[in-house]
């Protein structure tokens, strides 16, 4: 009976793992183990995401929107809702601290017809959380849950969240809490494997993501997010937490062709053949020439040149630090591409 019983249980884990599903936020159909882009302010603009997307990103969102801001109907923030059919599906993502504001704000955001309404529950800068915004909700909880609940009623489109772990390393508190937003009427919940303490510190830990999703009263998908930087830990991440889709965030950094190397690993179980440097290059010259299309000049390039001095792509050059600075002190697309040209001359590989 032992043997029997031992037996079922291997076949029951082996289901588990082996058995995918389609991951839906509603109506929305992203397919099995969808990867996502993250949001990200200052990075993730319609250039940006309309690259990943081409590379395969399932969805993007939106970089995060000022609640307060969007009342206000300031020029500069009203631009961020601006979004393009060929990235669809997309998510706008918007943050704020009280009740009201975050309600007229979902409201303003449904006039862009995003696909859906994200609420950061999750940004640990001190701007924003040291204001109880973003990951200072994590501090009030029941006002956290309050918002959440309004919007989704305010709203027709689906609600989802992105949070952390808990406020510090003792108040982890995101097993129970996503129970409670479940309960708010989220569609989805994304949470990031740190604290808010930790910033971006130290290791992302997924155990807790894990026990959301072994929580057998969770019935809406659950995105980890955290140190996803390769395709191998992508695949881990999916096996071993049994997550519903991924999130890549500054593991796109100069390198938007994450998601078209981590696809193909999941669904081919190989690595991805490499791509060469001239390819690479080629991808960065057109991020930048995307990015002043959209901008202009000056805004393009003060926005791209953050991506371009992060890339791996130039991990282990001997003495790049000299040539790092001057990426970021680059202002014209002839500056920009002439370091890039210097590069491909002395290392390209």
């Amino acid at each position: 009976m032992l043997k029997l019983c031992t037996k079922v249980a291997v076949f029951s884990v082996f289901l588990q793992t082996n058995s995918r599903h389609s991951m839906k936020i509603r109506n929305i159909d992203l397919g099995e183990q969808p990867i996502v882009l993250a949001p990200m302010e200052d990075v993730t603009d319609p250039a940006f995401r309309l690259m990943c997307k081409r590379f395969g990103a399932d969805m993007v969102y939106t970089e995060f929107v000022s609640a307060d801001a969007l009342i206000r109907s300031v020029n500069k923030t009203m631009a961020k809702l601006n979004i393009d059919e060929q990235e669809r599906p997309v998510a706008i993502q918007i943050y704020g601290k009280d009740v009201p504001t975050m309600v007229e704000a979902a409201q303003i955001v449904e006039e862009a017809k995003p696909d859906i309404l994200d609420l950061n529950f999750g940004c640990p800068v001190k701007r924003v959380a040291g204001k109880g915004a973003g990951a200072g909700m994590l501090q009030n909880v029941p006002l956290m849950l309050e918002i959440t609940k309004a919007v989704v009623d305010a709203v027709k489109i689906p609600v989802t969240v992105k949070t952390r772990l808990g406020w510090d390393h003792d108040h982890r508190i995101i097993v129970d809490l996503a129970e409670q937003l479940q309960d708010c009427g989220i569609e989805a919940l994304t949470v990031h494997g740190r604290t808010r303490a930790q910033m971006y510190t130290g290791e992302a830990d997924w155990t807790l993501i894990g026990d959301i999703k072994k929580n057998p009263r969770m019935r809406i998908p659950v995105i980890g997010n955290g140190d996803v930087t390769t395709p191998q830990r992508a695949k881990e991440c999916f096996d071993k937490y049994g997550v519903d889709g991924i999130m890549i965030g500054r593991a796109s950094f100069g390198r938007p062709w994450i998601f078209k190397e981590v696809k193909h690993y999941l669904e081919t179980g190989e690595e991805l053949p490499p791509l060469s440097f001239d390819w690479k290059m080629a991808t960065l010259r057109q991020q930048v020439l995307d990015s002043v299309e959209l901008l202009d000049e000056r805004r393009g390039i003060l926005h791209v040149r953050r991506h371009l001095a992060n890339s791996p792509m130039f991990k282990g050059i001997p003495n790049f630090k000299e040539t790092r600075i001057a990426m970021l002190r680059a202002e014209t697309v002839k500056d920009l591409f002439s370091i890039l040209d210097y590069i491909k001359g002395n290392y390209a590989i």
